[in-house]
């Protein structure tokens, strides 16, 4: 039901998809999404949490890779190829989930905004592990890189390498700063 509702609200967004549709892509009753989730907000809340936990372990495993810190802290760029077109075709899920749900008591809505505190948090941390100048600031530059990235993935632009070359370039600049300081 997860993967049926993630499809669904992906594609044509949250507040345009009733729970028929879903059971119905499903295979299963309205009656049995209603047991297993209990309503539509626990059910998108579920989605974004499943999302969420594939995106960080991505991440994750982009940072392992990661030959050294700078590449490391560059690891939410170098995911978005692996991520894929179909979870970047209509930009990001999380950002658009907060657009569809504006009430911060929504829990979908604390699932998104979680997320995207929790990623300027992973850049303050590789940032400051990679010996950065002012990682705090960088952080925050890079995750407006990184949705300004997300956020054009829809259009013919291919603004990825460019954006990732532009971290990269920041992220290298805090190293150099901190070094001569």
């Amino acid at each position: 039901m997860i993967a049926a509702a993630e499809e669904l609200f992906y594609a044509h967004g949250i507040t345009a998809v009733g729970v028929d549709l879903i059971a119905e892509r499903s295979g299963v009753t309205k009656r049995t999404l209603y047991n297993q989730f209990g309503s539509k907000d626990r059910l998108v809340t579920a989605y974004l949490a499943a999302r969420d936990e594939r995106w960080r372990t991505l991440v994750h495993s982009k940072i392992e890779a990661a030959g050294d810190p700078v590449d490391a802290v560059l690891a939410p760029f170098t995911a978005l190829p692996d991520w894929g077109p179909w979870n970047a075709a209509r930009g990001c899920a999380f950002i658009n989930a907060l657009a569809e749900l504006p009430d911060p008591g929504h829990p979908a809505h604390r699932v998104a905004a979680e997320q995207k505190l929790w990623l300027r948090t992973l850049f303050e941390e590789l940032a400051t592990t990679a010996g950065c100048r002012t990682p705090a600031a960088l952080a925050t530059r890079l995750l407006v890189l990184h949705e300004g990235a997300l956020a054009t993935q829809p259009l013919p632009l291919d603004t990825l390498p460019e954006t990732t070359e532009l971290a990269r370039e920041l992220v290298r600049r805090a190293v150099r700063e901190s070094v001569a300081d």
